[in-house]
């Protein structure tokens, strides 16, 4: 049994899969290719160290989960168990993404006022356009993005600059990796994978890291000097609203 309990990302933390019988077999290749598109895999089997040792194969995508099948008891425990994880990773991505740029700004915000410095926060275009695809970064992004405009407007009277960026599909070496093993899977090029994905999101290109970091550079520098709570998209034309 595969079942898609949960979507709640994209660019690799994806949506959760439940896998049964996934210590060898069908299962353990269904949890593969599950974790090569993008899925973060829940595999379930009877408790054995061929399990631990099936999930530690498919990778950091994937958590085995013991459960004998055959017991209602152990089932409702099971899937109690992967609501648990889901839960687990939508706290730690708050406390990374969001509390995490929060207790920067506000660790470093006397030495912003004394330097009069500049802040540039790292959102995600899922901040702009909710939708399924992006059921966690984009909530994440959103308190984000509202937090740069909190900081922003005390920036005013403190002499601090605070601006954010939301990057879309990024060609990072986790991005690319994922492409790779999607290529692979699909038995083409990792360029024709790309060019897919560029023909699907109705964008110019994919972008790079150096796409985003010449923003951060503009925004920190003299030319952005007016720009105070700004939120800059830069995702080759795929958020398409105002």
């Amino acid at each position: 049994m595969t079942a898609d309990v949960h979507e709640d990302a994209q660019d690799g933390d994806g949506p959760v899969a439940v896998v049964t019988g996934a210590s060898e077999g069908i299962g353990l290749a269904v949890a593969r290719r599950l974790a090569r598109d993008g899925y973060r895999v829940a595999m379930v089997a009877r408790p054995s160290p061929k399990l631990d040792a099936a999930a530690a194969q498919v990778g950091p995508a994937a958590f085995p989960v013991g459960c004998d099948v055959t017991r209602s008891a152990e089932t409702e425990r099971a899937m109690a168990a992967v609501m648990r994880a889901t839960d687990d990773q939508w706290v730690s991505a708050f406390q990374v993404k969001v509390f995490g740029a929060l207790r920067m700004m506000r660790a470093a915000w006397p030495h912003l006022v004394a330097a009069r410095g500049s802040v540039v926060n790292i959102g995600g275009i899922g901040a702009r356009t909710p939708r399924d695809a992006f059921a966690m970064t984009g909530p994440l992004s959103a308190a984000l993005l509202a937090f740069t405009k909190v900081f922003a407007d005390r920036g005013i009277t403190d002499g601090v600059r605070v601006n954010a960026v939301n990057p879309g599909a990024v060609l990072t070496p986790r991005t690319v990796a994922m492409l790779t093993a999607r290529a692979e899977a699909d038995g083409c090029t990792l360029d024709e994978t790309v060019a897919g994905m560029v023909r699907r999101d109705h964008v110019t290109r994919l972008g790079t890291p150096e796409d985003v970091a010449g923003v951060v550079a503009f925004l920190l520098s003299p030319d952005g000097e007016w720009l105070q709570g700004a939120v800059i998209d830069v995702d080759g034309g795929r958020t398409k609203g105002l």
